[in-house]
């Protein structure tokens, strides 16, 4: 097989946010994986809510109808996975998460792992989308700042020190084995501050990277039977075209 198509859907609408994705993410692709960057053009600049993150789970399925015969494998690149499971159902590729596949990715590094991110707000979701991933007994604890910051695109410049902290926290406060520095505003701190923290640290882009490869590769079928098989036909009303094929079927006689 030659290298994977990788698609990076940032489903917040920060164009700087996917570009510091996709920075962390080269650092770690194969030289011959191809990731393709994608960015919202409607929603808010970074998923932080529930209600956000139904918004945003919509717009990746929207953003996947329209890229998904294109690509081998996609990552959605939020947190808390918006639409992943929907995704699962509807299109034939694998689709990774970025929280899951950081929390998977930590689970085969240690016994428990510990989540530390940028703002209080984030707390009940991540708790939920840990308990959605069936994980939360491997979960030592959520971190979360409590300060307020200038510019979300660079938190994680004005508030290394502070998120380390809260890192080495979880370490010796939760007993935990692993660290994940969690929200896409924070891509590619973890190479950063590896060395400030005495257990691994995690960094989700790289770790979507790496295991869209390893799905791309591998070539798993689309389930037929089970809970991920594709819903039956069904008509739509308003959807986006690509989006309302996909549903009807009507992508089937277009393929």
């Amino acid at each position: 097989m030659t290298g994977a198509r990788i698609l990076l859907l940032n489903p917040n609408t920060s164009a700087e946010m996917t570009e510091r994705m996709l920075d962390a993410g080269r650092a770690v692709a194969a030289r011959d994986t191809d990731l393709v960057p994608l960015t919202a053009v409607r929603g808010v600049p970074y998923i932080a809510t529930r209600a956000e993150a139904q918004i945003g789970g919509a717009i990746a399925l929207e953003m996947l109808a329209e890229h998904h015969r294109r690509v081998d494998a996609a990552i959605i690149a939020a947190f808390g996975d918006p639409g992943l499971f929907g995704a699962r159902e509807l299109f034939d590729i694998p689709v990774v998460g970025l929280a899951e596949a950081a929390m998977l990715t930590a689970c085969m590094l240690g016994r428990r792992f510990a989540i530390v991110s940028f703002a209080r707000a984030l707390g009940p979701w991540y708790e939920e989308c840990v308990a959605m991933h069936g994980l939360t007994g491997r979960c030592a604890g959520i971190r979360l700042l409590d300060s307020p910051f200038r510019e979300v695109t660079a938190v994680q410049e004005e508030k290394e020190d502070r998120l380390v902290l809260l890192a080495n926290e979880a370490v010796q406060r939760d007993e935990a084995d692993v660290v994940i520095l969690a929200g896409a505003p924070l891509s590619g701190l973890a190479a950063k501050v590896a060395h400030r923290i005495p257990v691994p640290v995690v960094d989700q882009v790289a770790a979507a990277v790496k295991q869209a490869e390893a799905l791309a590769a591998l070539r798993p079928r689309k389930a037929t039977e089970g809970t991920f098989r594709r819903p039956p036909a069904k008509g739509v009303t308003g959807l986006p075209a690509a989006l309302a094929a996909r549903i009807t079927h009507a992508d089937d006689v277009e393929a």
